[in-house]
């Protein structure tokens, strides 16, 4: 059965779609709609907020990473739902130019494949009528992509938005709603985006003024009424199994980025999932056949880590009989050392040789195409991995042997191949699913 859905997009980052999406979330969810969110791309901290504004799990649709069948499996989690929400990722076209598992990896991709329309978000600062060339250029670059309205945010005043609205109307554009421009509707950020959901001071007051904002200026049952399905996921398709029965996985302010889709193919089969925090110096769970630290924010806590005598301990046991994965964060953390932006060194579990700095700022991010060359917990030598990286971080040194072939998008090398030491490896990317 194909749930009506609508794709939340933008022509670039930074034009306040994912105030919309919450918006919409909450407010669908007061006039007692189910709604299911996704994700386009692999940003793994918005699926957080989605389920905080609406109270059902949100999860990533990829179509770089993701085989089609995969798409259609995280797409069929909208089962029960009365309608789909997707938050797309920066502009509606944006994605990489080489094709990876079933496509560019653009939101546009994922919105015509299942046959969602698109609401544009357009912000109208500093523009009248010029911002309907804007739209039209969306709407028509592909014809075969449904496209619903717009959402004109950042309205200056009521002039402003009458002259925007008779552009819209002379290029034939529907316009869904418009926001006046508001500075205190804005989420907190860091280095890596925003802020996380658990972290926020009052996350539930900011989505529910969100809620009333949408619902003040812009025309929820139109909206209603634009949603649409063209494609109906069948039915036999898997989520990613687990390499484990019993996995200990970090989960705190500090290690919190794993995709959804991940933990949920693990629970549905069968994987016993044991939380613990390391900034609680708490043990991986002794019985546990993995321990998996993902990524997270483990240089804003490197201190309370480093003392965490207890989590030190319970991990270094494990690692003398069984398989440790660190992702991104995590990995730093299996490290000898990580250095803070201020320059501090500070001791981490020395389970790998590796030695991470804060202090040498550099952006790493992109796509990231793996082949194994030594084994990662149920992952065999040689599997194929796709993923995505995005830190801050520089190595240092790293001593071990490389864990995997690693490649960009276009399929250019990448230093960072990851590195194993006995039963523990660690990848500075995110793993998103196995390839064929």
């Amino acid at each position: 059965m194909s749930i009506p859905g609508l794709m939340i997009a933008a022509p670039a980052s930074g034009t306040g779609k994912t105030t919309v999406m919450l918006g919409l979330l909450r407010a669908l969810r007061e006039d007692g709609l189910t709604v299911q969110p996704f994700k386009s791309g692999p940003d793994y901290i918005d699926p957080a907020f989605h389920r905080a504004a609406c109270g059902r799990a949100s999860f990533n649709l990829d179509s770089w990473a993701m085989e089609r069948d995969l798409v259609d499996a995280i797409a069929a989690e909208a089962t029960g739902a009365d309608m789909v929400l997707v938050e797309g990722s920066m502009g509606l076209f944006d994605g990489v130019a080489s094709r990876g598992a079933s496509g560019h990896g653009a939101s546009a991709e994922i919105a015509r494949r299942m046959g969602w329309p698109v609401i544009l978000v357009v912000d109208v600062s500093g523009q009248a009528q010029s911002a309907a060339a804007t739209a039209l250029g969306f709407k028509s670059l592909d014809p075969a992509l449904p496209f619903a309205g717009v959402i004109l945010n950042r309205v200056a005043s009521p002039r402003h938005e009458r002259l925007v609205r008779r552009g819209m109307e002379q290029a034939g554009i529907t316009v869904l709603g418009a926001l006046p421009r508001r500075g205190d509707l804005t989420l907190p950020e860091r280095h890596l985006g925003l802020v996380q959901a658990v972290e926020h001071p009052d996350l539930d007051r900011a989505i529910a003024d969100y809620a009333a904002f949408l619902r003040a200026h812009a025309d929820l049952a139109a909206i209603r009424d634009a949603a649409r399905a063209a494609h109906a996921p069948s039915g036999g398709m898997r989520l990613p199994v687990p390499p484990a029965q019993r996995i200990a996985i970090a989960r705190d302010a500090a290690f919190s980025f794993v995709y959804p889709h991940l933990l949920e193919g693990w629970r549905r089969a069968g994987a016993d999932i044991l939380p613990f925090s390391p900034l609680a110096d708490e043990a991986p769970a002794p019985q546990a056949d993995l321990v998996w630290l993902p990524g997270g924010y483990p240089e804003l806590h490197a201190g309370t880590i480093a003392a965490a005598g207890t989590f030190m301990a319970g991990l270094r046991d494990h690692a003398r009989t069984r398989p440790v994965h660190g992702e991104c964060g995590g990995y730093m953390v299996l490290g000898e050392a990580l250095i803070d932006k201020g320059g501090e060194r500070h001791a981490m579990a020395g389970l790998l040789g590796i030695v991470t700095s804060h202090a040498q700022r550099r952006m790493h991010l992109g796509y990231r195409h793996a082949e194994l060359l030594a084994p990662v917990a149920g992952f065999a030598t040689g599997t194929r991995l796709r993923g995505h990286e995005f830190h801050y971080s520089t190595i240092v040194a790293q001593p071990d042997a490389p864990l995997a072939q690693v490649t960009d998008a276009d399929g250019a090398a990448v230093p960072e191949t990851g590195s194993h030491r006995g039963p523990v490896t660690g990848t500075y990317f995110h793993m998103i699913a196995p390839v064929a």
